[in-house]
């Protein structure tokens, strides 16, 4: 019996993720051009079909592709290395190290790390990424020839570091120009205003003009991560972070903004009206948390109001986990011990992993669930070991109970990047070995010990390189001016 199909997943468990968000205890998953042809229950002739690859699905989940829909990937390769570092002595020496990124040194690390991030996330389930970085161009390449979707774009701050303004802009543009629907259009532009706290008015002001010169584009931020991105918005002469960005026009469906911790309901309100979408990424706060009582993302509110919800892995080797499945589990734990149990469903987090990531990305018409005509973006769990026994409550399992390893089989626009957890489009001894050799010159550059035992940095890397010094002294010239303004 032939189907003419490419690919042919029978007799699984299909999590589809749909308007219903039906579940099939048989399954069937046809693939053919890229594209989902059918999704229906199995009949007994099914391993009969023949297609290029037919996966018997018995004891396995098919899911849509996951979306970590917040993401920085330029020195994955340094996992480990920020583990035991205190707040302060993390930010300082992250802040030395961008500058230098930005102005191009260790692209040797740039290089490794992207393509071990690309590695880590085939292995994940991780189909789609939307990473800012300082040089994104190694990002797309890596994902683009790894077969994975993913938005790219550098970020833009005038008062972080010192790349002038008109630089960071012609940066931006040519890598619009560039990079923007190559590799068969899963690789992907965005513009990225840094953050509202460490842009100026006029910064947001070009990133609009910017945005508006590139319709199609997302606007990828950090918005409301911190209070100072308030008090910064009124030294901008706004009334609040939200006020600015609907001054400059970019506070609607195209906003992808990351964290939104310290946000009120009226900040709720407001995102939700005007169609923007919130990127949660729980593990970084767990982890780096200033002062003992995070403020944590009020998803339930939003969720509750009709906003776009997505997960993300935000600096992930920072918390040491490329998991995204492992984020789910985290954000509940996180709401729950802020706002009560039972704040949410399972499949509100599985949604919140696939099809809402999809939507705060623009994409929820092409990917994020099994559907027939979206792209073909799948993975593949093994349900067979004993952690998933006996198979109730499916979406608890893959909120609670699965992790990456459980990943089996990882196919994006209907191309298998991974099946019986072997990749097939990279040589992932290869990458591994090349982000050995990269953090171990990176070592000798720069004096940073790094070994089995364990991480020792010399001291900060200011002691390497200036920091930066313009940016960071207008940032808190400016923060401590507003605040000397409203004490009065």
């Amino acid at each position: 019996m032939s189907t003419g199909s490419d690919i042919v997943v029978h007799d699984a468990t299909v999590l589809t993720m749909d308007g219903r968000d039906e579940i099939y205890r048989d399954g069937t998953v046809v693939v053919g051009d890229g594209k989902i042809t059918e999704v229906r229950e199995s009949k007994p002739s099914d391993p009969a079909l023949t297609a290029e690859t037919v996966i018997d699905g018995s004891d396995r989940l098919v899911m849509p592709g996951l979306v970590n829909a917040h993401a920085h990937l330029e020195i994955s390769a340094l996992i480990g290395a920020f583990s035991e570092m205190g707040l302060g002595e993390m930010f300082a020496d992250m802040t030395a190290l961008c500058e230098q990124l930005g102005r191009g040194e260790y692209e040797y690390l740039v290089e490794a790390s992207v393509e071990l991030a690309a590695l880590n996330f085939v292995r994940g389930g991780v189909t789609t990424v939307n990473a800012m970085d300082a040089i994104p161009r190694h990002g797309a390449e890596a994902f683009g020839e790894a077969g994975l979707r993913g938005f790219f774009g550098p970020w833009i701050s005038d008062l972080f570091w010192d790349i002038p303004e008109d630089e960071q802009f012609e940066r931006a543009r040519s890598f619009i120009e560039e990079y923007h629907d190559t590799y068969d259009g899963r690789i992907r532009a965005t513009v990225c205003p840094h953050d509202d706290w460490s842009c100026s008015r006029e910064v947001w002001e070009r990133a609009a003009d910017l945005a508006a010169e590139y319709p199609e584009l997302p606007v990828h931020t950090h918005l409301l991560e911190l209070e100072e991105g308030n008090v910064m918005s009124r030294a901008n002469d706004a009334a609040d972070s939200l006020a600015l960005l609907d001054d400059v026009g970019l506070l609607d469906d195209r906003l992808v903004a990351a964290h939104f911790r310290v946000a009120d309901e009226a900040d709720i309100e407001r995102v939700a009206a005007n169609d923007a979408a919130i990127a949660h990424c729980p593990s970084i706060f767990c982890y780096w948390e200033p002062d003992g009582e995070t403020d944590w993302t009020p998803v339930p509110t939003l969720l509750d109001a009709g906003a776009t919800v997505g997960l993300g892995l935000d600096d992930h080797y920072w918390h040491d986990s490329t998991d995204l499945l492992g984020e789910a589990r985290q954000a509940r734990l996180a709401a729950n011990l802020s706002f009560g149990t039972n704040q949410f469903e399972s499949m509100d987090l599985v949604r919140m992993l696939t099809v809402e990531g999809a939507r705060a990305l623009g994409l929820a018409d092409e990917i994020g669930s099994i559907e027939p005509g979206k792209r073909a973006d799948l993975v593949v769990l093994d349900l067979s070991k004993p952690k998933f026994a006996p198979r109730t409550n499916v979406p608890a399992l893959v909120a609670n109970t699965a992790t990456a390893a459980d990943v089996e089989t990882t196919i994006v626009d209907g191309e298998i990047l991974m099946h019986d957890g072997t990749v097939r489009t990279m040589d992932a001894d290869a990458v591994c070995d090349r982000a050995e050799r990269a953090v171990d010159r990176f070592g000798e550059d720069i004096g940073w010990e790094m070994s089995v035992e364990g991480s020792d940095p010399p001291g900060h890397l200011q002691t390497v390189r200036d920091l930066p010094k313009r940016g960071p002294a207008h940032l808190l010239a400016r923060l401590g001016w507003q605040r000397v303004k409203e004490s009065l």
